[in-house]
């Protein structure tokens, strides 16, 4: 992956632009990662991943709830959920 220091990555925005559509590009500041920009197609194909996974868990908990397998992880799902904490 190419990184950029924030400083070149906002005096070259238009070129990031154009190669956050082929590779992800890694902004550091200070020396250290602060951020990845990635294209429109791949965030969204990430939100995809992440939403199956959170309709795949919320179904499995529904399954075990019919059946008398209600466990503590089963809780905490619903109390991440509850709390729109389910991307971390």
């Amino acid at each position: 992956m190419e990184v950029l220091t924030a400083n070149k990555a906002k005096i070259h925005f238009g070129e990031m632009l154009i190669k956050v559509q082929s590779a992800p590009v890694q902004i550091d500041k200070n020396g250290k990662p602060i951020a990845v920009m990635i294209s429109i197609e791949d965030y969204e194909a990430t939100e995809q991943i992440k939403l199956q996974m959170l309709k795949d868990r919320f179904k499995q908990v529904e399954e075990d709830i019919k059946n008398g397998l209600f466990e503590d992880d089963d809780a905490d799902f619903f109390e991440t959920l509850i709390a729109g904490k389910f991307d971390e």
